[in-house]
């Protein structure tokens, strides 16, 4: 599996894998704009998609969330990144890629010296992912509402990452 980075040329994708129920669960309130975001970089942010064998699986979004202009995080210390990250297809579920996609944006964020937590937010109901990011070494730190969604924010940091 590679990661590389989302371009416009993905736009039908992520927008088809937008409809999807099972992304819809992860996010259901979220207009990511993607024609605007696709064709923007701001140093704050990557947008990857993950593919398998050269057939694109997934989407992956790291952000600074000190930086991230919507200020969507709040207040939160520095030094973090948070992570977005869903599968676009049904099929490609429950076969490990999701965790061998956290592994490689984990590795991707720790590669930044000066990262010492990754932050993520699943649905407060969305008790499947919660127990995925445990697994991953994930910590729960706070009930939180963003946008008008309870989640729950958990975080791994860098000392329990390289264990």
């Amino acid at each position: 599996m590679k990661l590389r980075t989302a371009t416009i040329r993905d736009l039908h994708l992520v927008k088809y894998w937008d409809t999807k129920q099972h992304v819809i669960d992860c996010d259901p309130d979220e207009d990511w704009d993607w024609k605007k975001e696709l064709n923007r970089n701001p140093k704050w942010r990557e947008q990857l998609i993950a593919e398998l064998n050269g057939e694109p699986i997934g989407f992956i979004q790291i952000i600074d969330p000190l930086l991230e202009e919507t200020q969507y995080w709040g207040n939160v210390d520095p030094n973090k990144r948070a992570i977005d990250i869903w599968i676009g297809e049904e099929r490609n579920l429950n076969k490990g890629y999701g965790t061998k996609m956290m592994e490689l944006a984990i590795q991707r964020c720790f590669r930044d010296e000066s990262v010492d937590g990754i932050l993520i937010d699943p649905l407060k109901s969305n008790i499947k992912a919660q127990r995925f990011y445990e697994r991953l070494g994930f910590e729960f730190i706070e009930e939180k509402k963003f946008d008008g969604a309870s989640c729950v924010v958990y975080e791994l940091k860098r000392k329990k990452a390289s264990r």
